[in-house]
């Protein structure tokens, strides 16, 4: 690629046009981040050069992205003939994209999202024995993170954007949710004093408080990715920097101001006319369904930086520490801290089901499909090309001999009068129909051929898209279905194996050390699913009615990660365990070596149930000792003074 020259980006004239004194802004650590200061002058170059330099390599993906986008859309744009012909008839058909790539993506992200969004969507497991409680406690706080803050859509669009684009980007974040609470008063003395002086009592007392904390997903548009481009996609840990551009608006940061203490220097952004930044010029030319309204729109570049902040003059120490910028408008720096988390990782997830180990953004499944596609397309557009011409009639006319007018008469039955000089000469030779040859006959059938190559690229067939199988022998034998259909799956559970290992390990982890990191106030879990037993036995007199309470020290644990293979439960063929299972059933010795209720419930989750323990004889116990018996009134009195009843809860 040429290189790129351009001027200075961050000079002193951009800030000192409408900048208005001094706003009274307090800066961390006593830093002078004032706009135009030398340190802030200095940071802003420093990200803004590494915005450009990564946004010029990044970039020359977006042009294959675009066309993604296209593909993927079925729509075409028309050109001039076609828009006559729409304009003269909105019935005839036009160009469009044969969606058929859009087909398959839709199939292997079903997929994905079944293999991998399961209840939990994230799994722990404890180091050690003194672990066991912690981390199903754990386990059971980050999925009600994940529910509260619905991370499986984020998932969903990290999905969409690695088939699409070849990466999807995930940042797990940390959100807490603050409002107003209700309470009754602490103290029933005041209230006392009150009514003694003749004003009322009061009955609710309300305060600001935090309603929810929690881990939290947002997603990075590939569009708008900086990384470093010295590392592979896999490997962005290692890199010096990760950052990206993100279009919010004035307003919008001047809320985040005003909740969040991190922020700052925003009120400066109404001084500045262009709150656009360079480094998205390239991309103002998305396709229309991405584009957002440019009215009081700011360019905020988030960035973690690995940096010696001695270099940077943000500190004494010779050694690197990794901080987090907000820079608005290349102009005024909105965000400057360090990252102060115990697991020291820049908190960005990144999967990518098809790299190749090198690329920071490699092709994708779909992209690899492009020219497969493109080719459909014009075969079946220009099918229908050709059908809309031979619908119309194409003749050759005489027009000395016909009148014109009543002969392009759309009526029917009309009548077609000759002219003068043609009386009497008759009307054998003043028109004659043009034969019309289809040419295009055979595309349909190429287009067949082309699909089944599409799926062999892809990975999937027309079984897996809910499509009645195309050809080959009228009967498959159980062996042969099966062997199929296990070679077709077994290529996506890799591909959703690797996005397993590469992306939501990450998450996973992300969210266990936050959780163990920024959690400050008590949780509250309910005490089923896995292990119940081992959680009312350990916290019999925390549990009430199957809720149990979690402080933040219980979560302070060693956890090992689970990962999900890839497979999806109930789509792996349990014919073999079965008969396994009745050999068991049936021989005393091996009955006495093997677990068979274990195996049993291994089996029927392979089947697809997901709540086996609800079948056994303790759940059943428990639920018939909890249903309720209606008695008269007077014997609730009598069983309640005898202290045989007692009321829920207690």
């Amino acid at each position: 690629m040429p290189p790129v020259i351009r001027g200075n980006v961050n000079n002193n004239n951009r800030f000192g046009l409408n900048i208005q004194g001094d706003l009274g802004y307090e800066y961390p650590d006593d830093l002078d981040l004032r706009p135009g200061s030398d340190l802030s002058l200095f940071i802003i170059n420093e990200i803004t050069e590494r915005a450009y330099e990564s946004s010029s390599i990044i970039s020359q993906r977006h042009g294959s992205w675009r066309e993604m986008d296209e593909i993927l859309t079925a729509y075409k744009v028309q050109d001039d003939e076609e828009i006559k012909v729409k304009n003269k008839d909105s019935r005839k058909p036009t160009s469009i994209v044969f969606p058929y790539t859009y087909a398959i993506k839709e199939t292997l992200l079903t997929y994905a999202m079944s293999a991998l969004v399961q209840d939990p969507i994230f799994q722990y497991a404890g180091t050690g024995p003194e672990d066991t409680v912690g981390a199903i406690l754990l386990q059971k706080k980050i999925q009600m993170d994940c529910e509260k803050t619905k991370v499986a859509l984020a998932i969903h669009t990290m999905i969409s954007d690695a088939l699409s684009y070849g990466i999807g980007i995930g940042a797990p974040g940390w959100d807490i949710r603050r409002g107003t609470v209700y309470k009754q008063p602490s103290s029933g003395i005041l209230n006392e004093l009150k009514r003694f002086i003749g004003r009322s009592a009061d009955t609710v007392v309300t305060e600001n408080a935090i309603l929810f904390e929690g881990n939290k997903l947002e997603n990075i548009d590939p569009y708008q990715i900086l990384p470093d481009p010295n590392v592979s996609c896999h490997k962005i840990q290692e890199g010096d920097f990760y950052g990206w551009v993100e279009e919010s608006s004035r307003i919008n940061l001047l809320s985040q101001e005003q909740a969040n203490e991190d922020y700052f220097n925003v009120r400066y952004l109404k001084g500045i006319s262009s709150l656009r930044s360079g480094v998205l010029n390239s991309q103002r030319d998305k396709p229309d369904k991405d584009a957002i309204s440019s009215i009081d729109m700011t360019d905020v570049i988030h960035m973690y930086v690995n940096l010696v902040p001695k270099d940077w003059k943000l500190g004494e120490s010779e050694y690197p520490e990794k901080w987090l910028f907000s820079v608005a408008a290349d102009s005024v720096v909105i965000r400057a801290k360090p990252l102060g988390l115990t697991h020291g990782m820049y908190p960005i997830s990144v999967i990518a089901p098809d790299y190749d180990g090198y690329s920071i953004a490699p092709l994708s499944r779909l992209e690899m499909l492009k020219g497969l596609q493109t080719t459909t397309d014009f075969l079946f557009n220009s099918h229908i090309a050709n059908v809309r011409k031979a619908v119309n009639d194409m003749l050759i006319v005489d027009p000395f001999m016909l009148n014109m007018k009543d002969l392009q008469s759309p009526e029917p039955g009309k009548l077609i009068r000759t002219r003068r000089p043609a009386w009497g000469k008759g009307v054998k030779d003043a028109v004659h129909q043009l034969a019309i040859t289809d040419i295009t006959r055979s595309n349909i059938n190429d287009v067949n051929w082309i699909v089944q190559f599409m799926n062999h690229v892809s990975g999937v067939d027309e079984a897996m898209m809910g499509s009645l199988r195309q050809g080959g022998p009228e009967r498959l034998t159980g062996a042969e279905f099966n062997g199929t259909r296990q070679s077709a799956i077994s290529r996506l559970n890799k591909m959703t194996m690797l996005m397993s290992v590469m992306g939501m390990n990450d998450i996973a982890y992300f969210f266990a050390a936050h959780t163990q990191q920024l959690m400050t106030k008590d949780t509250y879990v309910k005490a089923t699913g896995d292990w119940p037993a081992v959680l009312e036995k350990e916290y019999a007199a925390k549990a009430k009615n199957g809720v149990l309470k979690a402080s933040p020290y219980d979560l302070k644990i060693d956890y090992d990660i689970i990962s999900r293979n890839g497979s999806i439960p109930g789509n792996q063929s349990s014919e073999a365990w079965l008969r396994l299972f009745d050999i068991l059933m049936t021989n005393p010795e091996m009955n006495k070596e093997f677990d068979v209720v274990r195996i049993f419930k291994h089996i029927a989750r392979e089947l697809g149930e997901k709540n086996v323990d609800d079948f056994t004889r303790a759940k059943t116990q428990e639920y018939t000792q909890t249903q309720a018996t209606v008695m008269p009134d007077d014997m609730v009195r009598q069983q309640v003074q005898a202290g045989n009843l007692v009321p829920m809860g207690e």
